[in-house]
C-alpha cells in the first residue's frame, strides 16, 4: 500500500507525528506540493492526503491506481468528487475538528478590537504606563459586549459554538439560518439578513462559500450595517468584496473588519485590507492550534484505517 501526503507542512510542521499511518503502508509526505508536481508525486499511489493541491479529473486519469482520497480538512473543494465517483474512488474529509478553534479566534479578534490589549502591552513595554501622571491611562475606546447584538450568519458547528460563547458574555444573538425557529435555543433569535444586518453591533460569518454566498458582504449590505458594526470573518474569504469592505472602513460606514480568510491566500501585497487601520488580518490560524491539528492528525489516520478495513468514514 503506497501512501502519498502532498501538503503535509500545514497540519504537520514536525510537532505531530505520522507514524500511526505509517504502520500501514509505504508512506511520502511531501511539505508542498505545485500543481505541476501532482501527477508525477502521486504515481503508483493507492492512498493520496491532500488539504490545498487540487485533484480534478485531468489528475485522476493519469492515476489509475488511486482508490482514495483523503482531504485534510474539512472542506473538499480541492477535489472533483464527480470524477472521483465516477471512477469509483473513496474521498473523505475532517468534519468538526476546529469547532472550538474557530470560535475562540472569532472572540479573540473580537476582544482586540474592544480591549485592543496587544495596543497597550506594546506601548507599555516601551515605556508609555510609565510616564503616565496618573495611575491608568486609555487612548483607544473601550466598550463591553454584554448587552450588545450579535449578528451570526450560518449555525453549523461553529455558528452554534459562537452563539453559546456570545450568550455567555451576555450579548444578545440574532442568527440567519435554515434551522427551524422551534429548535433554537432560548437566547438565539432567527431573523432575515436585511434585519440582521441593520440591528446588529457585530456579525459574524459562519456560512458555506457557494454561489449565492459570494460576496455576501459587499457595497449594498456594508450600507445596511451601522457605522459603529465590527464585522468578522473566519468562514470563507470570497464571502466579502474586499475592495468594499476596504472602502467601508476608510470612509467609516464601518467600524472594523476582522478576518482570519481572505479571497487569495497568501494575499497579493497590494490587497487593500492589509493597508486598513481598523483591519485585523490573521493568516488563516484559526484552524491551527495544535488540540485542533492533533483531532486533524487522528481523524484523518483513522479515515485511512477505516477504508483499508472496507468501512469507510467521514466518506463525502
Amino acid at each position: 500500500m503506497k501512501i502519498v501526503i502532498l501538503d503535509g507542512y500545514s497540519a504537520n510542521p514536525g510537532d505531530l507525528s505520522w507514524q500511526e499511518l505509517e504502520a500501514m503502508g509505504s508512506v511520502t509526505v511531501y511539505d508542498r506540493t505545485k500543481p505541476e508536481e501532482t501527477v508525477a508525486r502521486a504515481t503508483d499511489a493507492d492512498v493520496v492526503l491532500t488539504n490545498k493541491v487540487v485533484i480534478g479529473r485531468q489528475e485522476m486519469a493519469l492515476l489509475p491506481r488511486l482508490k482514495y482520497i483523503g482531504v485534510l480538512a474539512t472542506g473538499y473543494n480541492v477535489v472533483d468528487i464527480e470524477a472521483a465517483h465516477e471512477r469509483g474512488i473513496t474521498v473523505t474529509n475532517v468534519p468538526a475538528y476546529s469547532t472550538e478553534s474557530v470560535a475562540q479566534m472569532v472572540f479573540s479578534h473580537l476582544l482586540t478590537v474592544t480591549n485592543h490589549t496587544e495596543h497597550y502591552a506594546i506601548n507599555n513595554r516601551n515605556g508609555r504606563w510609565s510616564m503616565n501622571p496618573d495611575f491608568c491611562y486609555w487612548d483607544t475606546y473601550l466598550t463591553e459586549l454584554a448587552g450588545k447584538t450579535f449578528g451570526i450568519v450560518g449555525l453549523g458547528n461553529i455558528g452554534w459554538r459562537v452563539a453559546q460563547i456570545a450568550i455567555a458574555f451576555g450579548m444578545k444573538v440574532k442568527a440567519f439560518t435554515s434551522k427551524p425557529t422551534e429548535t433554537l435555543p432560548i437566547g438565539i433569535t432567527k431573523v432575515d439578513l436585511k434585519e440582521l444586518f441593520e440591528s446588529s453591533d457585530i456579525i459574524s460569518l459562519h456560512c458555506p462559500l457557494t454561489a449565492n454566498t459570494r460576496h455576501l458582504i459587499h457595497a449594498d449590505t456594508l450600507r445596511q450595517m451601522k457605522p459603529t458594526t465590527i464585522l468578522i470573518n473566519t468562514g470563507r474569504g470570497p464571502l466579502v468584496d474586499d475592495q468594499a469592505v476596504s472602502e467601508a472602513l476608510a470612509n467609516g460606514q464601518l467600524a472594523a473588519y476582522c478576518a482570519d480568510v481572505l479571497t487569495q491566500e497568501p494575499p497579493q501585497a497590494d490587497n487593500p485590507l492589509l493597508k486598513q487601520p481598523n483591519a485585523y488580518i490573521t493568516p488563516h490560524i484559526a484552524w491551527a492550534t495544535v488540540e485542533a491539528r492533533h483531532r486533524l492528525l487522528r481523524v484523518a489516520i483513522d479515515n485511512v484505517r477505516a477504508f483499508l478495513n472496507e468501512n469507510p468514514q467521514n466518506v463525502v
